[in-house]
């Protein structure tokens, strides 16, 4: 640990180094010895620790941390900056800022899910109307909607919160029923998405029963699943069919909210003058249909109150 490996630099690791050596004599200055449980001494220039003081708590060599704090084309591990960053006091965007200067890929730490939104989030929702809006989770679950979301997807509301799942709905919907119209396309790329945020939940009982479940309620689900593939999030067009209006073309586009881990407000924007004049018909409806041509009913005859829930 600390070894003084040096490598070439290159012309943004040039201009990283300095900075890098900037940052961290800065974050020493602000850290006394008081601070780590060590005497003052005596004849200290400074308020803040010495070098060969980081160097000794981080458990890394005198000389590994005095060529980093000048600078100097050296590797640095993980495991390193996490000891250095630990007694530099570093909080987690002073920790995230010490690993891109230093040129190491940062992993962030695990946090816990917002319990709930806030106001401020809903009433963005309610803003964007009519453009169907959206807060999933990393796991697809609804936490949020607005007035043309409930419209495209009128059942959601209808469900008990925690049934409220997207995934979970287009999985085990009867195919002719089912809102999306193109989910040969969606769907891989909806479970890849799940995938790469299963990378950080691996072992969490709330994760492993989702996946569980879903396996068992549906074999295309678990087919896709085992494949193993992993997607990025991505800007792309969903086709919606209705009853009442047709297909309806949708481009959605994913915001990230400060605040609230892996969250994030999916807004759809109709991709074609006619799915917009198609989207507007579909929300002035006072009791719309939902499911196909054979299978349509009215909302308020799925279960009483329906019509109440669509409107709250």
């Amino acid at each position: 640990m600390g070894d003084v490996t040096t490598v070439t630099a290159t012309a943004p690791a040039q201009r990283r180094r300095p900075e890098l050596a900037a940052f961290l004599r800065s974050r020493r200055a602000r850290v006394t010895p008081a601070d780590v449980g060590m005497p003052p001494g005596l004849r200290r220039r400074t308020p803040g620790l010495r070098r060969e003081e980081v160097a000794q708590l981080s458990g890394v060599g005198v000389t590994w941390y005095t060529w980093l704090e000048q600078g100097r084309p050296i590797n640095a591990s993980a495991q390193v900056l996490d000891a250095v960053a630990r007694t530099l006091r570093l909080d987690a965007a002073e920790r995230e800022h010490l690993y891109q200067l230093a040129e190491v890929p940062f992993l962030p730490a695990q946090q816990e899910p917002a319990d709930a939104l806030g106001p401020e989030v809903q009433g963005i929702l309610d803003a964007l109307a009519p453009r169907p809006a959206v807060v999933y989770n990393a796991r697809y679950d609804v936490l949020a909607t607005n007035a043309g979301y409930r419209s495209l997807f009128p059942t959601m509301a209808m469900l008990p919160p925690s049934e409220r799942n997207s995934l979970h709905q287009l999985f085990t919907v009867p195919g002719c029923c089912c809102p999306v119209l193109n989910l040969d396309e969606e769907l891989p790329i909806m479970v890849g998405q799940l995938r790469a945020a299963y990378g950080r939940h691996v072992g969490d009982p709330e994760w492993e029963g989702f996946i569980a479940r879903l396996s068992a309620a549906s074999a295309a689900f678990a087919a896709m699943w085992a494949r193993g593939d992993v997607i990025p999030p991505g800007r792309r067009v969903k086709v919606f069919q209705h009853f009442d209006t047709g297909p309806i073309r949708m481009t959605s586009l994913s915001l990230e909210i400060n605040g609230m881990p892996e969250c994030r407000i999916v807004v759809y924007t109709p991709n074609d003058g006619v799915s917009a004049e198609r989207l507007d018909r579909l929300m002035a409806l006072d009791d719309p249909h939902f499911g196909c041509t054979h299978h349509s009913r009215r909302l308020s005859e799925w279960r009483p109150g329906a019509r109440a829930a669509k409107e709250r």
